[in-house]
């Protein structure tokens, strides 16, 4: 009824109802049975109409160059033209190829078609001599930015439109061919680059065609095949014969112009100069081994991949492996790369340590290919694991996936990356063969957390938060932890809960602050939640069972901070929170090295600011309970010192008071006065003892600064901190006598040594004197005498003259950052940048060390040289001056006291050094801006050289050589003239080997004036920033890639091809399983924990 009602209803006004869906198919069903075309809309007629209009006005070139969506109706007016317009056709289409390259030439029909090919080419490279070229391929406008997607897609188009006619007649494309050949072969880089994209876009189209081709073929034999079993003659087995015969016929016709085009222009190309061609050359040759393995999948052509492997350009190295890695993808490809894999695999494992970071991360994912396939032994992956510490993060993970996939998943002989199924195997079997590769690892817990980190991500067992303390907790028979597995496991656990909760394990390159959103968040928290669920009630128990053990308990102590504290009071589980604290309590009590005391007073404190209620109370009184029993334990400990009793007790327990005041001020009446006590009395204590007793008063001094209330401060407090500070002084002067006269050598003596330096600039830091002028607190300031300034930069020096050997020796001592000579040059260097001490001493002796005790010192007196340039109104000429001289007066007094001549040579080879040092920072701009300061520098050291002749005459030469390079030749003149004056009336008959230095130096002022030399600008010498470790020197003439060919088509892959490219020198772990090449790769790994503080090494694989 409805129906009929709305059928009957008046319609609306206004414009007609739309058609539907039903009517336009019927309408199209009917015309198709009449043999109709279906109408086309009007908006598609108008815009046939509009290209069609377009295409009559516009050149070939402007429509790829302007217009590409009028691409595809130009080559279907070319291809239906070319019947009845071949000579316009071709010539319109070969005029664009050279418009394209950007020639303006003025070629005509009849000249194209008279003239041979080099005679046209020639004419274009003549004009591009002429400079009568337009660049479009590199053109940076914005109306050419789909230039090259243009000519590819035009290129395609056409090769696809004349398939069925032009493509096959034997004249229009062998023309082009010829061309584009021609045309990548000339001088103009621009023809080249234009050339080159044509003629591997054809082979590219070619192929298409080819394979539709090679299919029609395959369909037709079936056919034919078919019907020979019925009759073998007849009219349609004829057909499907000539069929048949006309297809092979043009698929080797397609086949031979593309091996014209790949001996033409391919094999010159690939090795140009250009190595964006190269590129491309190399990337269209992966795509050709993919999509026509039958023809271009053997060894005369994969060569060339190998042979890309060592180009010089990362980009081309980086596309020949992508294109290695698409082939190994397939496998179907395999049983023919057999040769090619065994001439070039070490190339490829090489590259894996490729100095470029995109290079190494695709070449180790070519790797994890030939491992699938099972083309690589577990000996060639030796070197492989030095790169789980690599400095850049993309390596490591990258290589971490690899180490997952084999040896821990050990899937990746069996299934395709990705195609993981890590619940068939239980999370232990991948725990335990994860501890098996940390046993490697177990000495150095930095390695560890690397490794951790690495295959973190891929690695679900890690997040198996019960797992792992059920293994701990030995509740699982079926695997016994070795105590070597089980410290393994607790770092493990520890590190993976602190990547699960959005913390870093190991250091960032660019140490930014992590921001994460909201979904991040989100999940970060639901990780924590997790975590806390799998401890809550097993946490105690681990603390428990490991409390004795110090290698285990202070990453197990850290996982307090990591749990989501609140859930103790939701699942009102207080009983096991208080135990924990307890546990962590005796911990504190039970251990005396700086991790774990650290661990235990960090979990405190957190839990006294993360809890609620009753668990905040009760950590807050365990805190307290803590510093009574802390400062009881150590005033007894003296005690007993002072009666006669070892010093062990007294040693730990200022350990626990020391890292316990780095968080929190200890109050207690007496205490600072005990420890001054014992020091000033016991002066033949362990000098490990002092150095905890000086640090716990230098705290107690900051802290009780810190109380004071500087609006209002009472006597009493300011006459308590004077007591304190005046204290720690007398003491720390008292070593800064003494120390440097010691006759006890040793490790102990050097740390005190440090120890008093750092924490007098400290103390002279506190309470500057310029910072408490004019306030109320100015009685607290103070500033040294310069003669105890000279007693400290002495103790300082003799700290700096410690041998590299020693550093090296005591790297893995405890507070070992914060007694080297970095820390005490840190000191000293804040001293004056603070303006704390006068600069006129301790300036110059700071930097007359520049080059004298390695790269980390140079870097901070580097530093200290830029901040106090930024100071305009500070005296850089005396300073560098002063400098100089000091660093000249300790040769001289080498030479004086006539020591070893090494020793001699040492110190002027210094003293050269440091001139070329601070010369070198006069570099472009700044020589003009400070020529002033540079002349001033000139000035005093002629004066002080010739202050007493000719005995300091070789400062000339030692010292101001550099700096007069730095002057324009027109103050040459003034110097001559000032050096001249100074030696008219001095007999130079004496001792000329004293004389020596004045005449070379004249004799350069004379080259200099001579030669008249204007200002070049210069550029700082900047250290080359490398990533990771050194690399290793390999035997790979990577530069000489293009040396000794002479390539063919019937050249194969053989062991003399490019000697020396992908051969690698013989690795010490050749003979080893995999698991033992980890073991030897793990003395190396420690080894380059501390290379990024030396000098950058040799630049590894350089291709």
């Amino acid at each position: 009824m409805e129906d009929t009602l709305a059928t009957l209803r008046r319609p609306k006004r206004g414009r007609p109802p739309r058609p539907r869906e039903a009517d336009h198919a019927e309408f199209e069903e009917e015309a198709e049975a009449e043999g109709l075309a279906p109408p086309q809309s009007k908006r598609k007629r108008a815009a046939s109409a509009a290209a069609a209009a377009a295409l009559e006005d516009q050149p070939l070139i402007e429509i790829i160059k302007h217009n590409g969506r009028l691409i595809s109706h130009a080559v279907k007016k070319l291809v239906e033209d070319y019947e009845s317009k071949k000579k316009s056709v071709t010539f319109q289409i070969l005029t664009m190829l050279f418009e394209a390259c950007g020639a303006k030439h003025e070629i005509y029909p009849d000249y194209l078609h008279e003239s041979d090919v080099d005679e046209v080419v020639f004419s274009l490279v003549q004009l591009a001599r002429k400079g009568l070229v337009e660049d479009n391929y590199n053109s940076k406008q914005k109306d050419l930015k789909t230039f090259k997607e243009n000519l590819v897609f035009f290129w395609d188009n056409f090769v696809l439109e004349c398939q069925n006619g032009p493509l096959f007649d034997n004249i229009l494309f062998q023309k082009i061919k010829d061309y584009v050949v021609a045309l990548s072969c000339t001088p103009p880089r621009v023809y080249r680059q234009v050339a080159s994209l044509v003629g591997l876009q054809l082979v590219t189209s070619f192929i298409s065609v080819a394979k539709t081709l090679s299919g029609q073929r395959e369909t037709t034999q079936r056919q034919l095949n078919a019907e020979k079993k019925k009759q073998s003659d007849g009219p349609l087995v004829e057909s499907l014969n000539k069929r048949l015969a006309l297809t092979h016929e043009n698929i080797t016709y397609l086949e031979e112009l593309m091996r014209k085009i790949f001996s033409g222009l391919f094999m010159h190309r690939y090795r140009d100069v250009d190595p964006e061609i190269r590129m491309s050359c190399i990337k269209s040759l992966g795509i050709w081994f993919v999509s026509y393995p039958s023809l271009f999948l053997q060894d005369i052509y994969l060569k060339y991949l190998g042979w890309t492997l060592n180009d010089k350009n990362a980009g081309v190295r980086r596309t020949s492996v992508l294109a290695l890695q698409s082939l190994y993808e397939v496998d179907e490809n395999i049983p023919s790369l057999g040769l090619f894999t065994e001439r070039f695999y070490r190339r490829m494992i090489q590259l894996a340590d490729d100095i470029d970071i995109s290079v190494a991360v695709s070449a180790i994912g070519l790797i994890k290919q030939l491992l699938r396939h099972q083309l690589l032994s577990d000996d060639d992956l030796g070197p492989l694991y030095d790169l789980l510490i690599d400095e850049p993060p993309m390596i490591r993970r990258a290589i971490g996936e690899l180490v997952y996939d084999h040896l821990i998943a050990q899937n990746i002989k069996t299934s395709h990356p990705g195609d993981r199924d890590e619940e068939n195997e239980s999370s232990e079997v991948h725990i335990g063969r994860m501890l098996q590769i940390l046993r490697e690892f177990s000495d150095d817990p930095v390695l560890s957390s690397y490794v951790i980190d690495d295959i973190w991500d891929d690695m679900k067992a890690m997040k198996d938060w019960r797992c792992m303390v059920s293994l701990l907790l030995d509740e699982n028979p079926a695997m016994e932890l070795t105590d070597m597995d089980a410290t393994n496991l607790v770092r493990m656990l520890r590190a993976s809960a602190k990547k699960a909760v959005g913390e870093r394990i190991v250091p960032a390159m660019d140490n930014r602050k992590l921001y994460y959103n909201k979904a991040q968040k989100e999940v970060l928290e639901n990780s924590k939640r997790e975590i806390t669920t799998a401890l809550m009630t097993r946490y105690p128990q681990l603390l428990r069972k490991y409390i004795s053990d110090k290698a285990k308990i202070s990453p197990l102590v850290d996982m307090m901070i990591l749990l989501k504290l609140e859930m103790y009071s939701y699942k009102r589980q207080e009983k096991n929170f208080k135990a924990a604290i307890d546990l962590i309590f005796d911990a504190f009590f039970k251990h005396g090295e700086k991790d774990t005391l650290r661990s235990c007073i960090k979990s405190i404190t957190f839990c006294c600011t993360e809890c609620q209620a009753d668990l905040k109370d009760y950590a807050e009184n365990k805190l307290k309970n803590l510093e009574d029993e802390l400062v009881f334990k150590v005033k007894n400990a003296i005690k007993e010192v002072e009666a006669g009793d070892d010093e062990y007790s007294l040693l730990v327990n200022l350990k626990r008071l020391y890292e316990l005041q780095l968080s929190k001020p200890v109050k207690n009446d007496g205490l600072f006065e005990d420890m001054y006590r014992i020091l000033s009395y016991l002066r033949d204590m362990d000098n490990e003892v002092k150095s905890f007793l000086l640090l716990n008063m230098h705290l107690q001094v900051a802290w009780c600064l810190h109380a004071i209330d500087g609006e209002t401060p009472s006597e009493t407090s300011i006459d308590e901190l004077l007591s304190k500070q005046s204290s720690l002084f007398d003491q720390l002067y008292y070593h800064l006598v003494v120390l440097p006269t010691y006759q006890k050598e040793g490790r102990s003596t050097t740390v005190l040594s440090c120890r008093v330096c750092i924490i007098t600039a400290e103390m002279w830091c506190l309470f500057k004197k310029s910072k408490y002028s004019s306030t109320r607190l100015e009685s607290l300031g103070y500033l040294p005498q310069l003669d105890i300034v000279q007693k400290f930069w002495k103790l300082c020096e003799q700290q700096l003259n410690i041998s590299d050997e020693t550093e090296d020796e005591d790297a893995n001592e405890e507070y070992i950052e914060d007694t080297n000579r970095d820390a005490v040059m840190i000191a000293a260097a804040k001293l004056v940048l603070a303006d704390t001490v006068s600069k006129d001493y301790l300036g110059p002796e700071i930097v007359s060390h520049y080059v004298s005790h390695g790269a980390s010192t140079t870097e901070i007196i580097k530093h200290l040289i830029t901040s106090l340039k930024k100071n305009g109104n500070f005296d850089m000429a005396s300073l560098f001056f002063e400098a100089l001289r000091r660093a000249y007066v300790r040769y001289m007094t080498h030479v004086h006291d006539e020591e070893n001549q090494t020793l001699i040579e040492k110190s002027y080879s210094e003293c050269q050094d440091l001139g070329s040092r601070l010369a070198g920072s006069y570099v472009g701009a700044a020589r003009n801006k400070n020529k002033s300061e540079i002349l001033k520098i000139i000035q005093d050291g002629i004066s002080f050289a010739f202050a007493d002749l000719p005995k300091q005459l070789s400062f000339l030469e030692a010292a101001l050589l550099p700096f007069v390079s730095k002057l324009p030749s027109t103050d040459i003149p003034d110097i001559l003239v000032d050096v001249g004056k100074r030696t008219q009336d001095t007999d130079m008959s004496g001792d000329q080997s004293a004389w020596r230095p004045y005449f070379m130096f004249v004799e350069h002022l004379r080259e200099r004036l001579a030669k008249n030399e204007v200002f070049q600008e210069e550029k700082e010498e900047k250290p080359v920033r490398r990533r990771g470790r050194p690399r290793k020197v390999r035997d790979v003439p990577g530069k000489k890639l293009f040396d000794e060919h002479n390539s063919s088509d019937g050249e194969s892959i053989s062991a003399s091809d490019h000697q020396g490219h992908g051969e690698d020198d013989t690795d010490d772990d050749a003979d080893q399983p995999l698991i033992n090449t980890i073991r030897s790769s793990a003395s190396k790994l420690r080894s380059l924990k501390l290379s990024q503080q030396g000098a950058p090494g040799p630049s590894g694989s350089h291709s």
